[in-house]
């Protein structure tokens, strides 16, 4: 699930810690950069487990319909089919799943008034109304609902500001789960282990992440004495922190990396800084870069395996 842009947030943000806590040694970074690399797998359950149980509030809503003593027309044609579904069954039933829920204590983070809030909020919105209207439906028209509601979950300030304040990476890994969530969607019915897909990947954030992780650390000074000639006119302690880590980041990942392209490296690292730098920045990281892959490429110090991997 966890891309290598992903990968390269989480590995900036250890760094910029390490930069914030002189005490902070290269072991607790790695564990903390670990701890970060499953918080998202656990984010991707809570969401899918927020679903769950927001579709599931449809019993509930049945119920209260049912018990009126005067119910609605409206009322007696409602069903609970949001949560009773082949769809939504086939999540709520796989005790794989349901293990894990347990084992990361996602269950206790929810509370009654937190999912009627997000059921009823959405119950307004015409796409549910339409819903209801229709016949017991096809697995289709429950898939064209759950990916609604999902969305309508993604632009509620309520919900987002619910996610955040139980995992802080949320602003971070959104996009990111936020795909998965709907890839698991259009999936349904899930099959036994499905969520195996979006477990990290050992190749991206062990092979990849870890390492360049080390490599930022350990080569630290020497990165910063092949990065100070390019600056030119620029002191290395103006520049701002977070361009520095990027710069040395990158310079990392060019000298040990040898199956990344030299353009890949270049282009995710300006983007990265677009996201969490200055206004300038990218153009600062872009023009740094492009000199640092000249004087590289000249001293021989890039060396890439595949054809079209080097500039």
């Amino acid at each position: 699930m966890l891309s290598r842009r992903n990968v390269r947030i989480k590995v900036m943000q250890m760094l910029y810690s390490m930069s914030r806590d002189s005490n902070l040694g290269l072991n607790e970074v790695i564990n903390r950069y670990r701890s970060s690399v499953q918080k998202s797998f656990e984010l991707y359950l809570f969401n899918l487990l927020s679903l769950m149980r927001i579709t599931g509030y449809a019993s509930q809503d049945a119920a209260k319909k049912m018990a009126k003593l005067l119910p609605t027309e409206e009322d007696k044609q409602f069903t609970a089919k949001l949560g009773d579904n082949g769809l939504m069954r086939s999540l709520t039933v796989n005790e794989g799943l349901q293990g894990l829920f347990r084992k990361f204590k996602l269950s206790h983070r929810f509370d009654t008034d937190n999912v009627r809030l997000f059921y009823t909020d959405f119950a307004k919105t015409d796409e549910y109304k339409d819903y209801l209207l229709q016949e017991e439906g096809d697995e289709e028209s429950h898939r064209e609902i759950l990916l609604a509601l999902y969305k309508h979950l993604l632009n509620s300030e309520s919900y987002n500001d619910f996610v955040e304040d139980n995992f802080s990476n949320w602003t971070d890994d959104k996009s990111l789960i936020a795909g998965a969530i709907k890839k698991t969607i259009k999936a349904l019915p899930a099959t036994e282990d499905f969520y195996e897909e979006y477990r990290p990947g050992e190749e991206t954030t062990e092979e990849f992440g870890e390492k360049l992780l080390r490599r930022a650390c350990e080569d630290d000074e020497e990165l910063l004495s092949i990065i100070e000639p390019t600056l030119r006119n620029w002191d290395a302690d103006r520049v701002a922190v977070i361009d520095m880590i990027l710069l040395k980041m990158a310079l990392c990942e060019l000298i040990n990396f040898p199956t990344i392209p030299t353009k890949v490296t270049l282009n995710e690292f300006v983007e990265i800084s677009k996201l969490y730098s200055t206004d300038k920045s990218k153009d600062f990281i872009n023009g740094i870069l492009d000199r640092l892959m000249k004087q590289l490429n000249k001293d021989g110090k890039i060396q890439k395996k595949g054809r079209g991997l080097q500039e």
